[in-house]
């Protein structure tokens, strides 16, 4: 037989016909990685099983990088591997291919289920890190050699064949390791649609401590502590910690986006009930028509200046803890109070709740305050 010939000649015949142009390949690696950061972004909001399709979206456009790299790397790679031909240019492609395969590879080991610790961070945090490196990276990278891509380049059918396969093969590929997880029970058999792993137990030792960025406030003085009511409420009032233990309790599954989940039985006080204290919602003027001023968010607000807002009929069935699994709250986990919100990713469970807001607007500022809470 000759050269090309038998199943390993087969498939690469194969793969030759699905590769794009190399303008395209260029342009698409730009698209997918910035795709493939948007929906990881989005990822971080959707806690319903509803949201599946973000998630298999987020790791079949995985998977296309990987194809589309490949070809990439295979037209280049002399270049790369020759010194006598590299330029200025180099350097930032090389860290750009670094990226890459940062994000890649520790993807793909989340995914089997690997749970290590890199110093403060999880994998998956690792792995979320490298993926907003890599996009600038990847935009610079194009800008160094900036061409427009042609109508031949993107040739409508045969364009729409070659990424259908790529996104579909990328989601069998997908669906074939969580089968080989099943098989061998390995530490991702058991994930949720999120990816995330479980951690088992009651009460504060049972998951982790973790903080969005840099929220890291001493801890707080039970006795001194007050929770503030206020905003569209009639009568604003300030709550000791004794006042918030109202025993009412509820089992709900918190999921984080470094990549756990817990269910646990939270204690503490209904935000319903929470708000009935301070007179409850009402508009600013006590006209009914004032429609513009109508309470529509409950805003909380950690000690460190960190906020989330829920809708109203949501945030009145949900809960500020002061215990988990029948006991006190830990500092670490958010004490006197925090947020419980069923459904909501853990970094919008607010820890170190001192104010409950009503408001009639929602709160844009809230995304940027995420970003920037305890830093100095």
């Amino acid at each position: 037989m000759g050269p090309g010939s038998g199943i390993g000649g087969t498939l690469r015949d194969a793969l030759d016909r699905l590769e794009p142009p190399p303008r395209a390949v260029d342009w698409s690696l730009f698209v997918f990685v910035a795709a493939e950061v948007l929906t990881g972004l989005v990822s971080f909001t959707v806690g319903v099983p509803e949201g599946w399709p973000v998630f298999w979206l987020h790791r079949a456009l995985g998977l296309g990088i990987v194809a589309l790299l490949a070809w990439k790397l295979a037209r280049v790679r002399r270049r790369l591997t020759d010194p006598t031909l590299w330029q200025r240019s180099t350097a930032l492609s090389v860290l750009t291919l670094v990226a890459a395969l940062g994000a890649l590879s520790t993807g793909v080991v989340w995914v089997f289920g690997l749970d290590v610790r890199l110093s403060y961070w999880t994998l998956l945090s690792v792995h979320v890190g490298f993926g907003l490196v890599l996009l600038p990276l990847v935009a610079a990278h194009a800008a160094t050699r900036f061409r427009l891509p042609r109508r031949v380049d993107f040739e409508r059918r045969r364009t729409a064949v070659r990424y259908t396969v790529l996104l579909v093969a990328g989601a069998a590929t997908y669906r074939l390791q969580q089968g080989v997880n099943d098989l061998l029970d390995t530490a991702g058999a058991d994930r949720r649609f999120t990816g995330s792993q479980p951690r088992e137990g009651d009460g504060n030792g049972a998951f982790p401590v973790t903080s969005w960025v840099a929220d890291n406030p001493d801890p707080i003085d039970r006795e001194g502590y007050r929770l503030r009511v206020e905003g569209l409420v009639s009568a604003p009032v300030e709550l000791t910690t004794d006042e918030l233990g109202a025993g009412h309790e509820t089992e709900a599954l918190l999921d984080c986006t470094s990549g756990w989940y817990t269910v646990q039985e939270w204690g503490g006080i209904r935000v319903g009930d929470l708000l009935d204290a301070a007179g409850g919602p009402e508009t600013a003027s006590g006209d009914e028509e004032a429609t513009d001023r109508e309470p529509a968010y409950v805003r909380f607000t950690s000690v460190t200046g960190y906020r989330w807002s829920l809708p109203l009929d949501e945030a009145e069935d949900a809960l500020l803890a002061t215990r988990v699994g029948g006991v006190r709250l830990s500092h670490g986990h958010g004490a006197p109070a925090r947020l419980v919100a069923p459904d909501r990713r853990g970094f919008q469970w607010v820890k170190w709740v001192t104010r409950v807001e009503v408001r009639a607007e929602y709160d844009l500022g809230q995304w940027f305050v995420t970003l920037v809470s305890g830093f100095d």
